[in-house]
């Protein structure tokens, strides 16, 4: 079994159907005990769906370590950048509502956005800052070292980047490209990111449990602390750092059962209980390669695993032969129905 390290939790989806596919499972919980012993984290949890049908979720570890509350599937944990499929889908929601293209600049819709030069301003569209191409990279120590609460002063702060390479020439991750993302569909709606996700995500899916602040995650029942691994393999408790001016990049928490709502909305092409959530057309667009990040190829460590594009939030693969879509501990792998 390929193993992976798993710091929160993980979700593995798949779309093919195999007779007896409970045999897939044999021997995974002591696989997933394994890595937790190895990689000495202090809980997690996992979840396995095909198709439709949950055949597999359960928490390992702790979310308290100190004090051995044990992890179960409804435990709440940061997703970090998985955040960001969600951030992409607004817009692409958004586009099926005649709103917005993703060819039109962003600075329609946020004038007082500002880039590093003229060529910038007037050449970026809203699709390069879905696909991390507009040639900007990271700059994340200024919002990390400089937090604000404030989306729109950290939005000021995109006019100071300096772009690596030129536009559309490399892919360059850039948190700040999500949080315009974010703020875009905040003027378009009238709505915070948080409402926006809340209404259009969450409750229609019925992820009851995820939130999107720090704020209402510390009134939470079953909710993980946040630790780190000392150099002497101590595991040493963390504050979690609150990132709510950018929170459109990264700030969802959720648990393994809610996250599976949000997985099988993407495996059944954006219909959840015959409602239309999410077009079939953004389902495919936003899985499929829209930017080339690195050639990755088969390496000696990994011969099975390679190429590596990037969608709208989400990143692609090749896997064994299957299409490998993912973000972190995220992974939908796509091939055709086996019997």
């Amino acid at each position: 079994m390929k193993k992976f390290i798993c710091l929160f939790f993980c979700i593995a989806l798949f779309t093919t159907s195999y007779a007896q596919m409970d045999k897939r499972l044999k021997g995974l919980d002591k696989d997933l005990n394994a890595i937790l012993e190895a990689t000495k984290a202090p809980g997690f949890a996992v979840a396995v769906v095909d198709g439709d049908k949950v055949i597999y979720s359960k928490g390992f570890g702790y979310s308290d370590y100190e004090n051995k509350v044990p992890v179960d599937a409804n435990t709440l944990f940061a997703i970090g950048s998985s955040t960001k499929a969600f951030t992409s889908a607004l817009l692409g929601q958004l586009r099926a509502e005649d709103k917005l293209s993703f060819d039109d600049s962003p600075i329609k819709y946020i004038p007082e956005l500002k880039f590093y030069n003229d060529n910038l301003n007037n050449k970026v569209i809203i699709k390069d800052l879905m696909r991390h191409s507009t040639g900007l990279p990271r700059h994340d120590l200024s919002w990390y070292l400089f937090p604000s609460a404030d989306k729109d002063s950290l939005i000021a702060r995109i006019a100071y980047q300096e772009p690596f390479t030129g536009l559309r020439q490399e892919w360059h991750y850039n948190n700040f490209m999500f949080l315009a993302q974010g703020v875009i569909a905040e003027k378009i709606t009238g709505q915070s990111w948080e409402e926006n996700i809340k209404t259009r995500f969450f409750e229609p899916l019925g992820m009851s449990r995820s939130q999107t602040m720090l704020s209402e995650l510390q009134k939470t029942d079953n909710a993980a602390f946040g630790y780190e691994l000392k150099k002497d393999d101590k595991i040493s408790k963390m504050d979690y750092y609150d990132i709510s001016g950018m929170s459109p990049a990264g700030s969802i928490y959720s648990s393994a059962n809610d996250m599976v709502k949000w997985l099988k909305l993407w495996i059944n092409k954006g219909k959840h209980n015959d409602q239309e959530i999410l077009t079939e057309m953004y389902i495919n667009e936003a899985m499929s390669s829209q930017m080339v990040m690195r050639a990755a190829l088969p390496e000696e460590e990994s011969p099975d695993l390679f190429f590596a594009n990037y969608g709208y939030g989400w990143m692609t693969s090749s896997y064994r032969g299957h299409c490998r879509v993912g973000k972190g501990s995220f992974t939908l792998s796509l091939s055709q129905n086996r019997t």
